[in-house]
């Protein structure tokens, strides 16, 4: 008797693929030192002396009114931003809701004349 026999082709090499390691760039921050609550001046040590005085403000002088202090240069910039933006808003979006107004308003009475016609019917109907 024969023993059956089983043929195994050799082993193929197979490719694969390398995927390197993913990197990440972390953000880092350099750290804020915080001086102790207790911290004092050496014994001998004089402060620096500062200039702590704002030049006064602006004033504009007409004659019959008091003097009136303009306000800082920030201030007006952003004043005049927000004010040009606003009246910008205003004018470009005024003619669109308008517009879908007078569309609504169509809608609306088209509805409530309808709505009318049939009340008026079924009132026909039961008299």
């Amino acid at each position: 008797m024969e023993i059956p026999t089983i043929v195994i082709p050799p082993i193929q090499k197979i490719k694969t693929v390398e995927i390197p390691l993913p990197i990440a760039d972390v953000p880092y921050y350099i750290p804020m030192v915080v001086p102790p609550s207790d911290l004092r001046d050496e014994k001998g040590v004089k402060p620096k002396a500062t200039e702590t005085e704002t030049p006064p403000a602006p004033r504009l002088n007409i004659p019959p009114l008091p003097p009136i202090p303009i306000p800082s240069t920030e201030v007006l910039v952003t004043t005049s931003i927000a004010a040009v933006t606003a009246v910008a808003a205003t004018t470009f979006t005024q003619p669109i809701i308008e517009n879908i107004k007078k569309k609504l308003q169509k809608f609306l009475q088209g509805k409530i004349n309808k709505w009318k016609e049939n009340r008026q019917k079924k009132r026909k109907k039961d008299s």
